[in-house]
């Protein structure tokens, strides 16, 4: 017969079934569910550091959210208040009606829209052609669209104004527009995006029938849309926010952009910060949400090319 062997505490143990390693110590039971106080501490301190960071950083916003709502005597109190006692929105009425804030709404969003657009259509063309065509000192050519954003925006901005007042698109669409149709860093991001592409799918391709156009629309595009959609965030941002080259090209409060129109509010209503809080709510509307509903698409799109 097959004896049966008994544990200590008498329970029969099956053989040829090893025994799960008990840890002999308090520590040693401590390290194994990986709550030693080494670690406890360590996670305590992560922990405070994201929350002053969080702090640091959303305080500001906050206290411009609660601030647009506030009136003239909660603003100017001491110590400041952090809660709206008195809820109003005479601040965004006041900021629409003293400078045209609507049309400079609408001027950035449809500048940021256009430079938007029009840097992903040259990006995704430049980044095909690095990357899927037989070019003749590609790797050279290449130098030269990274080499460009080592060129600080300040030391062209003079002869881009002398050009453009040239041919009479100072004060226009046009003029916001034109100096920024491409980009040196959308064409680097995508061409890093585009190279994770097997070699494999443009020979099926070729097999297939399919030329050069219809590859990159139909499967290249398709399978980047995270870097696409990360691309298209930082652009976005990155043209709202603009504020000296639409201040130096345009002349009229009709053409002017939301961030010159907050400037125009400040110097016009000082005595009433309620109204540039309001204008400051408005132009952050946009960026908030993109950032909010946009983070998992900028983190996927800048790490796509980081490991090949």
């Amino acid at each position: 017969m097959t004896s049966i062997a008994t544990t200590d505490a008498g329970t029969p143990e099956t053989p040829g079934t090893p025994e799960a390693p008990r840890p002999r110590t308090r520590a040693g039971a401590r390290a194994l569910a990986g709550r030693s106080p080494r670690d406890l501490l360590g996670r305590a301190a992560v922990h405070l550091l994201l929350a002053v960071a969080l702090v640091t950083v959303a305080f500001p916003v906050y206290y411009a959210i609660a601030g647009a709502f506030m009136g003239p005597s909660e603003l100017s109190s001491y110590p400041p208040a952090l809660v709206p006692h008195s809820v109003t929105g005479r601040n965004f009425a006041g900021a629409v009606d003293a400078i045209p804030l609507a049309r400079q709404y609408a001027n950035s969003a449809v500048t940021a829209t256009a430079i938007t657009l029009a840097q992903l259509f040259t990006s995704i063309l430049a980044a095909y052609a690095f990357v899927f065509l037989p070019l003749k000192a590609r790797a050279e050519v290449f130098g030269v669209f990274l080499a460009t954003l080592m060129v600080p925006w300040e030391a062209i901005i003079i002869p881009n104004y002398l050009t453009l007042s040239g041919w009479g698109l100072g004060n226009t669409y046009f003029g916001l527009v034109l100096p920024f149709l491409a980009s040196g860093f959308g064409t680097f991001m995508l061409r890093q995006a585009f190279r994770q592409l097997p070699g494999e799918l443009r020979d099926a391709a070729r097999i297939d029938g399919a030329g050069h156009w219809r590859f990159l629309w139909r499967i290249v595009v398709p399978l980047n849309k995270p870097a696409l959609a990360a691309l298209s965030i930082y652009v976005f941002l990155s043209a709202w926010n603009q504020y000296f080259w639409p201040l130096i090209i345009t002349r009229t409060a009709e053409m002017q952009t939301l961030q010159i129109g907050l400037t125009s509010l400040r110097d016009s209503e000082m005595a009433d910060p309620g109204l540039i809080l309001a204008g400051v709510v408005l132009s952050l509307l946009p960026t908030l949400a993109l950032v909010v509903f946009g983070q998992r698409f900028i983190v996927r799109g800048l790490t796509a090319g980081a490991v090949r």
